[in-house]
């Protein structure tokens, strides 16, 4: 019997319990090689600016085998396959991979059986509606950050995770980066004392719609592109560039389809301010509006203060505690007392999660079923702390929360803006 002719899904479930004389052992094959029947198999939704960076991750960890990629662009999609296809042609231990193909319509590519997980790297507008469908489809789910457009749509997210079984990692790749895991251990560490407050730099919330129609490139299925949103708009380039294009798409600057500074590097930046605070699976009771120059405070039920004050220079956290500071961005760590920063813990002082591979965490996770670092409910409540951000800064004043309930306290008109109309065929 030939491996194919077994249901990809139940033979990763199955793991080392299928019989020897069904797979060439590992040691015949070379140190590092896995036997095709052994990598995961990837579908990647979204071919845009993102998707490469994330193609190379997963190619890079020779575990997985892409076999299909959609976007509702042809020249990116085509583009894309074509690069999946030219990096397998010149590994020479990769002799035998399955051409990868291009699809418009993601539907078909979560139809297809030897598909084992997808790679969400479409516009956030997008997530839910093909995270949901995922699930349901079967399949292990990595989804770029922030997780969800709407708190609504992020709980349906985790509800149809739970429900299909399926193993999720949101795309918050800091979470395996070794100075913000330092930065979270210190902190859930008590190496600074009790924390009183934990300042966050990133940038502000969308702006209203203001782009003018231009001529819709030749290949692109505008209509799909646009999706779940309920209100029509025009192409324009900023949305979706062309392929020579220098900028990352302008989309998540606008209401309908992003959320500003706030949920783009607020997903990254708030959610080592969860990590750290141990809130993964909770969130503040009290948003305390002044307003956008001036900032945004978070109240948390134990007194601390998380403080939005976009500034200049790095986007980062900090935090402030009773005996000392954690100051962490991008490839820095600075700590009060300054030696702080480079404590040592033994494994079994760990109080985080430690991961070295975001990529590779969540092709762990498949195999063993355990939840990876960034689970679905950790995106969700991240994406949540910036999309309730928005809020107050929409409606310009502070509000109650209720983080168990997920719903603002005796305020119809916020709680009328944790979700949006979304069309039929698309809703969550």
């Amino acid at each position: 019997m030939e491996i194919n002719t077994l249901n990809r899904r139940d033979f990763l479930k199955a793991g080392a319990v299928i019989s020897s004389f069904m797979i060439v052992p590992r040691h015949v094959l070379g140190k590092g090689y896995l036997a095709p029947s052994d990598k995961i198999a990837l579908g990647f939704i979204g071919c845009g600016r993102q998707s490469g960076g994330l193609r190379n991750r997963f190619l890079d960890t020779m575990e997985t085998q892409i076999v299909a990629a959609s976007d509702v662009y042809a020249v990116k999609r085509e583009s894309f396959v074509t690069n999946v296809n030219k990096w397998y042609a010149e590994k020479a231990t990769q002799s035998n991979y399955k051409s990868a193909v291009g699809i418009e319509d993601f539907r078909e590519l979560l139809s297809r059986k030897d598909i084992d997980a997808v790679i969400i790297a479409a516009p956030d507008h997008w997530h839910a509606s093909m995270a949901v469908r995922a699930a349901e489809a079967g399949k292990d789910i990595y989804c770029e950050k922030p997780l969800s457009l709407t708190v609504k749509e992020g709980r349906a997210m985790v509800d149809a995770t739970r429900k299909h079984n399926r193993v999720f990692q949101t795309g918050s790749m800091q979470r395996s980066s070794k100075e913000l895991t330092q930065a979270a251990q210190l902190v859930r560490s008590g190496a600074i004392g009790t924390v009183k407050q934990v300042f966050v730099n990133v940038g502000g919330p969308p702006k209203a719609w203001d782009l003018k129609e231009e001529t819709k490139p030749d290949g692109l299925n505008w209509d799909l592109w646009m999706g779940p949103n309920s209100m029509n708009r025009p192409y324009n380039n900023e949305l979706a560039p062309a392929m020579n294009a220098t900028f990352w798409p302008k989309w998540r600057d606008y209401i309908e389809f992003g959320g500003g500074g706030m949920t783009d590097w607020g997903a990254h930046m708030f959610d080592i301010a969860q990590w750290g605070l141990g809130m993964d699976d909770s969130g503040p009771v009290e948003l305390v509006y002044s307003e956008p120059t001036k900032g945004l405070v978070y109240k948390y039920a134990n007194g601390v203060e998380v403080i939005h004050r976009p500034m200049e220079g790095k986007q980062h956290c900090h935090f402030v505690g009773s005996d000392g500071e954690v100051f962490v961005a991008r490839g820095e760590l600075r700590t009060t007392p300054e030696t702080l920063k480079d404590k040592l813990f033994n494994k079994e002082d760990y109080k985080v999660y430690v991961s070295d591979n975001h990529y590779k965490d969540f092709l762990n996770a498949i195999r063993t079923r355990k939840p990876p670092i960034c689970d679905v409910e950790v995106g969700h409540r991240t994406a949540s702390i910036c999309n309730l951000g928005n809020i107050a800064y929409r409606l310009q004043r502070s509000l109650l929360w209720n983080p168990k309930k997920e719903e603002f306290k005796k305020d119809k008109e916020a709680n009328q803006l944790l979700g949006r109309d979304m069309k039929a065929e698309w809703k969550v």
